[in-house]
């Protein structure tokens, strides 16, 4: 296939164009500096500008802009940035795509989106029919996902990524709790009772492939692990794949202290399941936390489908 990708320097988005390329597509990134070479092109969302040759003729498009929602504090300016940085790239994308003749518009259009569309679920599992919750993050999703809708307006098979955090060792879940953990001060948060949506990098990759090339699925995919978790027992998984102790928890009020309204997000429960992906028939390489951490340590063994 010939692939755009925007989001292509994030964490996700390295892995994916370096995994694509390595299977024989060709992926063109777009660059908000001035093109390097073929396989980059220049664009300006918060203009909204975007050549629409660089997409005419592509089999699909894959965006996955979005600035990181823990690397601040949520002040009412990052709330913006986060906001903007997803919106004017989906908006920008979307418009482009529905402009194209249809003749040269992409067959395809993964949109990257969150499981913090679905807010706090308790003990209630939940698949991708639950509605929006009423948390800043299910608002933020809400709007995200409504801004590829010209996509889909102009016939374009648009696969809403509801992405949960990617288990590895380089990722923003597990990295920054290494020192801590390392140190002996791992610690779950509050009572450690809420449910965690959560998927391998590989999976994450896996599952990325496999949308592109099935025709047939569409809309919402939660691109999940089989198995959520609860926070006590993923932080009793890491701290043995790190062979040190985890003993302690760290209360609410000083989880809002120290970050702030983003503490309300990692004290949420979030059981959320991957209906569409498990009626596909999508295989998970590590569909248990134990497995996907031992992975990402260099020691887990990927589960033959």
């Amino acid at each position: 296939m010939r692939i755009v990708m925007s989001g292509a320097s994030g964490f996700l988005g390295t892995r994916l164009t370096d995994r694509l390329r390595q299977s024989g597509h060709d992926v063109t990134r777009l660059v908000r500096r001035p093109a390097s070479g073929p396989g980059e092109a220049t664009w300006d969302p918060d203009q909204g500008r975007l050549d629409a040759a660089v997409l005419a003729g592509a089999d699909a498009v894959i965006n996955l802009s979005g600035a990181n929602v823990g690397d601040h504090r949520w002040t009412a300016r990052y709330k913006r940035v986060l906001r903007a940085s997803r919106l004017n790239t989906t908006d920008t994308i979307a418009r482009t795509l529905k402009q194209l003749p249809e003749a040269d518009r992409p067959r395809a259009l993964l949109q990257s989106s969150g499981v913090g569309w679905y807010g706090d679920t308790g003990e209630q599992a939940v698949t991708e029919e639950a509605p929006a919750g009423t948390t800043f993050l299910a608002d933020l999703c809400r709007v995200w996902e409504a801004a590829a809708r010209p996509a889909e307006d102009a016939g374009v098979r648009v696969v809403l990524l509801r992405t949960a955090p990617a288990i590895d060792a380089s990722g923003s879940l597990v990295k920054p709790l290494l020192l801590p953990f390392k140190l002996g001060a791992g610690a779950r948060i509050g009572g450690g009772r809420q449910w965690m949506a959560w998927v391998a990098l590989a999976d994450w990759l896996n599952a990325a492939e496999f949308l592109l090339e099935r025709e047939d699925v569409a809309g919402p995919v939660n691109v999940v692990a089989p198995n959520p978790v609860r926070n006590a027992d993923f932080t009793q998984a890491l701290a043995r794949e790190l062979n040190r102790p985890a003993l302690l928890a760290i209360p609410g009020p000083v989880l809002d202290l120290a970050i702030g309204e983003l503490a309300g997000e990692a004290q949420r429960s979030q059981r959320v399941l991957p209906g569409v992906l498990s009626g596909a028939g999508f295989a998970w390489a590590y569909p248990t936390i134990g497995a996907a951490l031992a992975a990402s340590f260099g020691g887990g063994h990927a589960t033959v489908p």
